[in-house]
């Protein structure tokens, strides 16, 4: 810290970067002191859109590491391809990094991370503000009290029947995956975090593109080339199996709720267009006395997700503390993102297999 304040640099300066910048901004003890973009006077308009005026700017994320010296952190908000290869190059500089979900795209890219962050002895936290919402924490809560025994299945999933956004989102070239890693890893990081996040072992899926690739449904089908559906069927160490679907697309209006069974209880979750926070109250299905019973639980709404996430990431830079969304979790869950692209290009179940580190 400089004079009392973090010294952060922002990585990619598009949609998702505004987010942090408005963070950050709430923050006194936070200095942007520098932005790199690749596309040309990108991060000059950044700096003036959002007050940074006194910010260096740079044409890649190379220049910027290479010439800020004093960095505490950097948040890495490119685009998803562009996720790994700057996460290592800071850490291997010494840097701190919150990098934006998906933690990549491969799980190779994921391993590669990780080493760098072991290497460094640095905190690299993956961008799940979905955590610090009060719904989200309320439902791990209630699983990890007991209520519903231990847990065998889960069904999760959600996503919009018409929702595909645009920009980089939409190409492989720069995206890799679609609304399975742009929403799907949210659901997925819900329902794993809640029950202690167990070791994926095998993975059977299908993904497709039939909405987003439709020029009558949807206006840039000529540049679509990503997943607008994902469904998979994923087994857990414990004998526990997800059984999941996420939807940028689709012609339904949810593909169902979320159910946790236990084998003392069951929890049902309202469905919702991106786990981005936020869901109706919970019901709680129980058998007692031979009765059976359901609970609905008021659901306390709301959280300051964004502001969480970055602060509880600056606090453990301040205090040697551990990162708050850490990658011991997060590359289970990109394993699992990985396993379903490579079992729906196969059409066949597929193993998890995941490197020593």
């Amino acid at each position: 810290m400089k004079n009392g304040k973090f010294q952060v640099g922002i990585i990619g300066c598009g949609g998702i970067a505004g987010a942090h910048a408005n963070t950050y901004k709430r923050m006194d003890d936070v200095e942007i002191v520098a932005l790199a973009d690749i596309i040309p006077g990108k991060a000059a308009q950044f700096a003036k859109n959002f007050g940074f005026e006194g910010a260096r700017l740079y044409n890649s994320h190379s220049e910027l590491l290479e010439n800020e010296t004093e960095l505490d952190a950097v948040s890495i908000c490119t685009y998803n391809r562009q996720h790994a290869i700057p996460t290592i190059e800071a850490l291997n500089r010494g840097i701190n990094v919150i990098v934006e979900k998906p933690m990549s795209v491969t799980l190779d890219e994921a391993v590669e991370m990780v080493r760098a962050e072991k290497k460094s002895g640095k905190i690299l936290s993956i961008g799940f503000q979905p955590r610090f919402d009060e719904s989200m924490k309320f439902m791990k809560k209630v699983v990890r009290s007991g209520e519903l025994g231990e847990v065998y299945y889960i069904q999760t999933g959600g996503g919009r029947r018409r929702g595909i956004p645009g920009s980089t989102f939409i190409e492989d070239k720069t995206a890799g995956v679609g609304a399975l890693g742009d929403i799907g890893c949210y659901s997925l990081d819900m329902c794993l975090d809640a029950i202690g996040y167990p070791k994926p072992l095998t993975v059977t899926a299908f993904k497709s593109d039939y909405i987003g690739k439709n020029p009558k449904q949807y206006r840039e089908a000529d540049r679509f080339s990503v997943d607008d559906f994902s469904a998979a069927f994923i087994r857990l160490e414990g004998g526990i199996v997800i059984d999941f679907r996420i939807a940028w697309a689709m012609n339904v209006d949810t593909p169902g709720d979320t159910i946790i069974l236990g084998k003392e209880g069951g929890l049902r979750i309202p469905s919702t267009d991106c786990w981005n926070g936020g869901f109706g109250d919970m019901t709680l299905y129980k058998t007692i006395a031979g009765c059976n019973v359901q609970t609905v639980l008021p659901t306390p709404k709301g959280g300051d997700c964004w502001y969480g996430k970055l602060r509880s990431f600056l606090e453990a830079v301040k205090n040697g503390g551990k990162a708050p969304v850490p990658t011991s979790q997060i590359l289970y869950n990109q394993a699992i993102l990985d396993g379903i692209v490579r079992s729906a290009q196969l059409g066949k179940e597929v193993e998890i297999n995941i490197p020593e580190i």
